[in-house]
């Protein structure tokens, strides 16, 4: 794996509790535009409250839920921790 890509991972591999800047949205362009609509867009920073499905994501400020197949087309680069 390339370490420079190793970090970027689906929203659905997000550990609860974890942030990411998203990165990549994958899909056909319904989806895409979707969930851009939904704050979803490249570059903005999304945290993974929890579940296991539905995902419940905080995004902009809100708290939207996603099912597996969208989370797993969404992805992800893993931020580090602030201490």
């Amino acid at each position: 794996m390339n370490p420079l890509t190793a970090s970027i991972l689906p929203l659905c591999q997000l550990p609860a509790g974890e942030s990411g800047r998203i990165r990549e949205l994958a899909g056909n362009p319904q989806f895409c535009q979707r969930v851009r609509e939904l704050g979803f867009g490249e570059s903005a920073v999304v945290r993974k409250i929890g579940g296991r499905g539905p995902f419940v994501c905080a995004v902009n400020g809100n708290r939207i839920a996603l099912n597996h197949d969208a989370a797993m087309n969404i992805f992800v680069e893993l931020l580090a921790r602030r201490a």
